[in-house]
């Protein structure tokens, strides 16, 4: 059974850092492209950034460019984000994903975390 399981959300002020994880569970990372994406209230899932099974290639939106980091350890089967000078529009449940083909990972995730809320006041 495959789990991915985030961590790491909270409440932060703006201009602040958030650091999250994602550990696998059910499948051997190295194989798989990963991605983070995000949840606002009232919003539709939007893609936030992914990385191939190499690490060795990102793509972040725009929204967050600058400002997050994706990595990954694939030894400890573990994605990170790095999140640093967040703004209240980053509010947002952050959803951990994951699929065999980083080509089709922006538009539909093969596995799903079941989010972790972060929260950025003004």
């Amino acid at each position: 059974q495959v789990q991915l399981v985030e961590s790491g959300g909270g409440l932060v002020q703006a201009g602040g850092s958030l650091r999250l994880s994602c550990a696998a569970s059910g499948l051997l990372l190295r194989n798989y492209a990963m991605g983070w994406f995000r949840q606002a209230p009232g919003k539709e899932r939007e893609f936030v950034v992914g990385i191939s099974w190499s690490g060795g290639r990102r793509v972040y939106a725009d929204s967050v460019k600058g400002r997050f980091t994706i990595s990954r350890d694939n030894a400890k089967n573990t994605l990170y984000l790095q999140m640093n000078s967040l703004k209240p529009e980053d509010t947002a449940v952050y959803y951990c994903a994951a699929d065999r083909n980083e080509k089709v990972l922006a538009q539909g995730p093969e596995y799903w975390g079941q989010g972790t809320q972060v929260t950025v006041s003004s």
